[in-house]
């Protein structure tokens, strides 16, 4: 996926978790770990979200593709970013997810 697609995907996200009354903090934010696509304000909750999108189901779809490596990577730059912003709210971790042209699948919590 090219950079202006996954742009394009982020926007959409982004705009969904809005209307469903989650503020935006920071985007594409990026340390040595990787980087963390959306962050929103959910309520007393840091969300840290990934946005996966892909053409179809083929190969397990956009949920399939979030790995534990991925996982592992996500959780380590998010405890950066609440170090670096000297933070202790409570924070989960979700996913908004784009499979063809179906709407968006938001699953929260995906790291437990």
């Amino acid at each position: 996926m090219s950079r202006a697609s996954g742009n394009l995907f982020e926007d959409q996200a982004c705009a969904f978790l809005q209307a469903q009354g989650l503020s935006l903090l920071a985007r594409n934010w990026s340390c040595r770990f990787g980087e963390i696509d959306l962050i929103m304000q959910d309520g007393k909750y840091r969300v840290f979200v990934e946005v996966r999108a892909r053409s179809s189901q083929q190969y397990g779809g956009a949920a399939a593709s979030i790995s534990a490596a991925k996982c592992r990577k996500l959780q380590a730059a998010a405890n950066l970013y609440l170090s670096q912003h000297h933070l202790n709210s409570p924070c989960r971790f979700d996913a908004v997810l784009f499979e063809g042209i179906a709407p968006p699948i938001w699953l929260k919590n995906i790291i437990s």
